[in-house]
C-alpha cells in the first residue's frame, strides 16, 4: 500500500513538472493594437430641398358651361345627345314658353299703331303748312308718332327674346357632357338643360390641406400620372377659402397634352408639399436616430477625435436634409459609418475614393432607414 502511494505521488510530480515546463516554453502574448478607422468628412453645404406630396385629382375641361333656360315652359324638341360635338349658336332644345305667339301679336299691333301714327303725322304736317292747325297740335302728332315707334321697337325686342328663350342654343363650341331633359318635360329657370365642355386643354382639380397650400403658388408645376403615362401642368387657381364640406382648399391646374384624358377621370398627381430653399444641408445618410433624437458624428478641430452631436432636422428627402440646430457650416461631419464610431473615438481622415467599405450599424439605423422614427421640429 505504501508503495502504491509513492507511485501516485511520483506521477503527479512528473505531470506538474511537465505543465511548468510547457508554460515556460510558450512565447509571451503580445497586445495587438487595433487600427484607427478611416472616415470621410465633409462640411455642410447650402442648398434647396423640395419634397413632393402625392394627391388625387379629377380631370375637368378648361371651359365648361351649364345651359339653363331663361323662361319656363314645356320641352318640345331635344336636338342633342351626350357625346355630341356642337358649334356655338347651334340649336340644342326647343321650349314652348307660350309667350312667342303673344309677343308676335304684340309686335304686329305695335307695327300697325306706329304706321297709323306716322300717317297722321304726315297729314298734320301738311295742315300745319297751310295754317289750318296750331303748332301745338303738330307737336302732339309728332310725339305720338315717336311713342308708337318706340313701342314697336320694344315689341320687336320682346319677340326676339321670346324666340331665343324658346330655341336654346349652344353658348360655346364643345362636347355635350350630359343632357338632363327629355321631350315633354316642364322646365324652369332653375333646371340645367345640358353641360357643354369646351374644346381644347383640360384642367385637373384637387384639394389640399392648409399645410400644403402654404407652399403652393400660381405658376408652380405639377406632375400627373394616369395609366402609366406622365403629364405636366401648371397651377392656375388656388382658393383662399376652405371648402365647408371637405375642410380643404381647392386648387386647379392647367394640363399640357392631356386632351385624351376623359373628363371626370381620377388621376394621381404630385405637388411640392414642403420645401426649404437656400438652407444648410447635409446628406441624409449622415443622420442617425437614437430614441427619436437625430444625431450626427463630427470630428474635432484636431481631425482625429469623434463627437456625437444632437441635431434638429427640418425638411428632408432621400438625399439631403435641412439642419436647423446642432452644427454650423464649419462643422466637419463624418460621411461614412463604422462600428468603431462613438463619442471620443479616434479616427483618421481619408479622401472619399480611398475610404474603406463600411459596416452596417447594428444598433442605430440611418436616417433613411429610420425616417418613420420621427423628425425633430
Amino acid at each position: 500500500m505504501k508503495k502504491k502511494k509513492l507511485i501516485i505521488g511520483a506521477a503527479a510530480a512528473v505531470l506538474l513538472g511537465g505543465i511548468i515546463v510547457f508554460r515556460f516554453m510558450q512565447k509571451p502574448e503580445t497586445d495587438v493594437a487595433s487600427a484607427v478607422p478611416a472616415v470621410v468628412v465633409e462640411k455642410p453645404s447650402t442648398g434647396s430641398i423640395y419634397v413632393e406630396t402625392g394627391l388625387t385629382g379629377s380631370i375637368e375641361p378648361a371651359d365648361s358651361v351649364s345651359v339653363i333656360p331663361k323662361a319656363a315652359g314645356e320641352v318640345t324638341e331635344v336636338a342633342i345627345r351626350a357625346g355630341d360635338v356642337v358649334q356655338e349658336g347651334q340649336k340644342l332644345v326647343h321650349i314652348d314658353t307660350k309667350m312667342v305667339d303673344s309677343a308676335r301679336i304684340s309686335r304686329d299691333s305695335a307695327q300697325i299703331a306706329a304706321s297709323d301714327a306716322a300717317t297722321n303725322l304726315s297729314r298734320m304736317q301738311a295742315l300745319a303748312a297751310a295754317g289750318d292747325i296750331s303748332q301745338q297740335q303738330l307737336e302732339q302728332a309728332s310725339s305720338s308718332a315717336r311713342t308708337a315707334a318706340l313701342q314697336l321697337e320694344s315689341a320687336k325686342l320682346n319677340l326676339k327674346n321670346q324666340m331665343e328663350y324658346s330655341d336654346i342654343t349652344a353658348p360655346i363650341t364643345g362636347r355635350v357632357e350630359s343632357v338632363s331633359v327629355e321631350v315633354h318635360d316642364n322646365v324652369s329657370q332653375q333646371n340645367v338643360i345640358c353641360v357643354i365642355s369646351g374644346e381644347g386643354s383640360k384642367i385637373v382639380s384637387f384639394n389640399v390641406t392648409d399645410r400644403i397650400v402654404k407652399n403652393l403658388n400660381v405658376g408652380d408645376r405639377i406632375r400627373v400620372e394616369k395609366q402609366g403615362k406622365e403629364f405636366y401642368g401648371q397651377i392656375t387657381e388656388i382658393s383662399s377659402m376652405v371648402d365647408s364640406q371637405t375642410g380643404l382648399f381647392k386648387v386647379k391646374a392647367s394640363m399640357d397634352g392631356a386632351d385624351d384624358l376623359a373628363t371626370g377621370a381620377t388621376v394621381k398627381l404630385y405637388v411640392v408639399g414642403s420645401k426649404a430653399e437656400n438652407v444648410m444641408t447635409i446628406p441624409t445618410d449622415c443622420i442617425y436616430y437614437n430614441g427619436g433624437q437625430a444625431q450626427v458624428y463630427t470630428v474635432d478641430d484636431d481631425n482625429t477625435t469623434v463627437h456625437l452631436i444632437p441635431v434638429t432636422v427640418g425638411v428632408y428627402d432621400s438625399e439631403n436634409s435641412e439642419i436647423l440646430e446642432g452644427i454650423d457650416m464649419n462643422s466637419r461631419v463624418i460621411q461614412t459609418w463604422t462600428s468603431e464610431l462613438f463619442e471620443g473615438a479616434k479616427v483618421q481622415i481619408t479622401e472619399p475614393d480611398t475610404a474603406p467599405e463600411t459596416d452596417e450599424n447594428p444598433e442605430i439605423g440611418s436616417a433613411e432607414e429610420n425616417s418613420q422614427a420621427g423628425q425633430a421640429k
